[in-house]
């Protein structure tokens, strides 16, 4: 039981620091350390089930002490599982992040179709070019007027607050 139990915690050990190694791997080697860890901490799983085994055959004044450090290595090897999948998950969710920052990256938005399209429904209604070209500056011109509105109202906001307080 002995030879079982120093083994199973050094194991333990073991897949701790590849724990922290995992942290530092890069991209390409990450799925190789994760691949290693689980397969530590299934085969330290497997030598606990014997030392559970071993520590109901001990005799009954070791039999409390002996339980006692196999629930401790249970509940550390638990952990280390929970922290393996925390790190999966993370690195699951940034590698979606990334694609959909690449698929946003690699989206081309064309103004000049949607322009385009507008022109030829407005002829299809009978609207002639000069009117759709007074529209267009208009909107141009709403633009600014817009922006021109929203700094006023800043400018207005930011005096109130600093005449009443």
């Amino acid at each position: 039981m002995e030879g079982l139990y120093h083994q199973t915690n050094k194991q333990v050990h073991e897949v701790q620091s590849y724990m922290g190694r995992l942290e530092t791997s890069d991209k390409e080697s990450v799925h190789l350390v994760e691949n290693e860890i689980q397969a530590r901490i299934d085969k330290v799983f497997s030598n606990l089930e014997r030392l559970e085994i071993l520590s109901s055959k001990e005799p009954p004044n070791k039999r409390q002490n002996a339980k006692l450090r196999v629930d401790q290595l249970k509940y550390d090897v638990q952990h280390l599982q929970t922290a393996l999948r925390n790190f999966q998950h993370r690195r699951y969710i940034r590698e979606q992040q990334e694609r959909q920052r690449e698929e946003l990256l690699a989206r081309t938005f064309t103004t000049n179709g949607t322009q385009k399209k507008i022109l030829d429904v407005a002829n299809t209604l009978g609207l002639s070019n000069t009117v759709m070209r007074l529209i267009e500056k208009r909107a141009f011109q709403d633009k600014y007027l817009m922006i021109g509105g929203m700094i006023v109202t800043c400018v207005i906001m930011f005096l109130v607050v600093q005449y009443l307080t």
